[in-house]
């Protein structure tokens, strides 16, 4: 039986990797790698870094494939779930041939996921169909990764959660669809396409922000959204047209409130 590895690899420093996803790279003998294209080169060099540093040089092998493309349009609200849906299909029909050709019976292949593949990632579901698909037969394991939002906790040297508070992680297009959620004092906000902290309607909100956390290019910022927003949004815009592409996750937090008189 083949055996399809999903490894957490952190959210960019290859010394986040734990022992456990150490153990497993040496365990696989191909590793897929999707090429986003040349704007997006850096996050298969960054992969390519990881395998180096862990393993022998030139002692595995990548197979690259090029990754459907899909509609990123975050105005498309009608349209998304359609849009990822094809999406994650065409995914299914390439990762079938990718894991048909390229691992033998009983051999191992390996995807590598940036943060951990639990957490805003589409490898698991996309094999889930390549399984249902029932053309080719193998066996899936996942190894958990150091996930953005904790890379950005520490970096920031934050404890995510008020005592006995909760915390809530969401998504760039609710945060703009629906505002900041009601009741909530502290959120999480990932796959930010720039246009929801843009619109938040409370300017006393404090940020945390960070963007290629643990790689050379780290930038982080933070203060209150009415302070800082603008300046945010210009680095990210910069950021952006410089590499081609950006990875970023925010918090955003209410302050206490005060403490009742004695």
């Amino acid at each position: 039986m083949r055996t399809i590895l999903v490894i957490g690899i952190g959210a960019g420093d290859p010394d986040q990797l734990t022992l456990q996803a150490v153990r497993a790279l040496g365990r696989a003998d191909v590793f897929f790698v999707l090429d986003k294209g040349p704007s997006a080169a850096d996050l298969v060099a960054l992969r390519r870094q990881i395998l180096d540093q862990h393993l022998v040089p030139d002692s595995y092998r990548i197979v690259e494939a090029a990754d459907p493309r899909r509609d990123r349009d975050p105005g498309n609200t009608a349209g998304y779930g359609v849009a990822v849906d094809d999406w994650h299909a065409r995914r299914a029909e390439l990762y079938e041939r990718m894991i048909t050709d390229e691992v033998p019976e009983d051999c191992v292949g390996a995807f590598l996921v940036w943060g951990d593949p639990s957490l805003y990632d589409s490898t698991l579901r996309i094999l889930e169909r390549v399984e249902a698909r029932g053309a080719v037969a193998f066996d899936c394991e996942v190894i958990p990764g150091i996930t953005s939002v904790q890379a950005l906790a520490a970096r920031h040297r934050l404890v995510l959660n008020r005592v006995g508070g909760p915390v809530t992680i969401t998504t760039g297009r609710r945060l703009a669809e629906d505002g900041f959620p009601p009741g909530v004092d502290d959120a999480v906000v990932m796959l930010d396409a720039g246009t929801a902290l843009r619109d938040l309607d409370d300017p006393d909100l404090h940020i945390y922000w960070g963007a290629y956390l643990g790689t050379d290019d780290e930038l982080l910022l933070s203060g209150r959204v009415g302070d800082v927003g603008g300046s945010i949004a210009r680095t990210r815009a910069d950021a952006r047209r410089r590499k081609g592409w950006i990875m970023d996750v925010y918090l955003l937090r209410r302050d206490p409130p005060p403490a009742p008189s004695p």
